[in-house]
């Protein structure tokens, strides 16, 4: 199993109004935008951007970091195997599959596979 991208998450009220800044910082331009549920998604350099109401973002926010991983099932038994809780088993999203994870030490992060075509489009 293969980490190909982590993404440090930032909240945000409303993505638009978050993205400029972001394209300033990193010189680059989204490369991922999405909705998932009530939320709004945008990925840009090493950033993902969760944006929405504050109730609705706090659903997420036990994780403090996106890993883009290669084979989850793979990461899903190292986790297992090194003490981590799924909190959130995989599930089937609009990039790919993803699981929430617990580490021994309290950390929590999302684990997401995406699917093939989108790693080609976004990763090369």
């Amino acid at each position: 199993m293969t980490i190909l991208k982590t993404y440090a998450r930032l909240w945000a009220d409303d993505l638009d109004g978050t993205l400029p800044v972001l394209r300033e910082l990193t010189g680059e331009e989204p490369h991922l935008r999405l909705a998932f549920e009530r939320v709004e998604l945008g990925a840009i350099g090493d950033f993902l951007v969760i944006a929405g109401p504050a109730a609705e973002r706090a659903k997420y926010a036990h994780a403090s970091a996106t890993v883009l991983v290669d084979d989850l099932d793979e990461a899903e038994a190292t986790l297992e195997a090194s003490g981590a809780t799924i909190t959130t088993a995989k599930t089937a999203g609009p990039t790919g599959r993803f699981l929430y994870a617990r580490h021994a030490g309290g950390a929590e992060a999302e684990y997401v596979e995406w699917t093939p075509d989108l790693v080609r489009r976004i990763l090369g």
